[in-house]
């Protein structure tokens, strides 16, 4: 699963796999023990996390979601964080200055950590592989490639060269 896959609905708690595309909308499943599906049209709000970030203090402005997702995964794995979406509003600050040391005080608020906690939990239960640096599937991608490479030139070597078409003359009756 990629994070291109998921989704957040504004108005519902929680994240969403993007089952299947319809002609009015998508089928969503929620990511919870349930597996609950729906169906959502053009008047819901929807979000890929994929697209989602945090501000920053630096040049950019901000920093994908899927860098901080990445950072937490390094620092903390497995084990879960060590706040959560009921900590007090200083605890969640002083957690995001370790998780993403230049983002924007100002305009990231206490709410916004609480989704990131959230998410990240959520994450952590029901796609674990997401969190994980795709270092491991960068490997796997060029094995592939190199694999693809090595199949096609063994292809040309055994490929014998295409034979000279004669020509038949044909007898004209006279």
């Amino acid at each position: 699963m990629e994070l291109k896959e998921i989704v957040t609905v504004s108005g519902k708690g929680g994240l969403f796999k993007v089952v299947k595309p319809t002609r009015t909308g998508m089928i969503l499943e929620s990511m919870d023990k349930q597996k609950t599906r729906f169906i959502v049209g053009p008047q819901h709000r929807l979000s890929l996390l994929s697209e989602i970030s945090v501000y920053t203090n630096t040049s950019e402005g901000s920093t994908p979601l899927q860098d901080v997702l990445y950072n937490l995964g390094d620092n903390y794995g497995d084990k879960g964080l060590p706040v959560s979406g009921k900590s007090s509003p200083e605890e969640l600050a002083s957690f995001m200055g370790t998780a993403v040391p230049d983002y924007d005080r100002d305009r990231v608020y206490a709410s916004d950590i609480k989704k990131l906690v959230t998410w990240y939990g959520i994450l952590l239960e029901y796609a674990p592989e997401i969190l994980k640096k795709q270092e491991a599937s960068a490997a796997v991608a060029e094995e592939k490639a190199e694999a693809s490479e090595e199949k096609a030139s063994a292809e040309t070597e055994e490929t014998p060269a295409p034979k000279k078409a004669t020509k038949k003359k044909q007898k004209s009756e006279a």
